[in-house]
């Protein structure tokens, strides 16, 4: 198993139709879907880029072996795959609240 995780609004996931393979908003507007390796780094990341993001968010656990589609890591620093198509559902494997204070900061995630 090779895990990952993404990160997801809510409300993006619960309108997702759960008989289809997942594809995020990246998928169409960048040709991937963003991953982060690391539960540190994902912290970090989702405060980088949606901190003032009000919206409640899911992380989703994601099995990169399972996914169904190509991936790569393509940062120097080697934590973000990228998956280049959609991701199965069968690879989602854990899927918890992203905890945040109330002042939008995200904080440490159950593993």
């Amino acid at each position: 198993m090779r895990a990952t995780y993404h990160l997801v609004p809510v409300e993006a996931w619960v309108a997702a139709d759960p008989e289809r393979p997942y594809a995020a908003a990246s998928l169409v507007d960048e040709g991937f879907i963003h991953c982060t390796d690391g539960m540190t780094e994902m912290v970090a990341t989702a405060n980088r880029h949606y901190r003032d993001d009000p919206r409640a968010f899911l992380i989703l656990t994601v099995d990169l072996d399972r996914a169904g589609s190509p991936w790569r890591i393509e940062d120097e620093r080697r934590i973000y795959p990228h998956v280049h198509g959609t991701i199965d559902r069968t690879a989602v494997i854990r899927i918890v609240p992203a905890p945040r204070t109330d002042g939008g900061e995200f904080l440490p995630f159950e593993a």
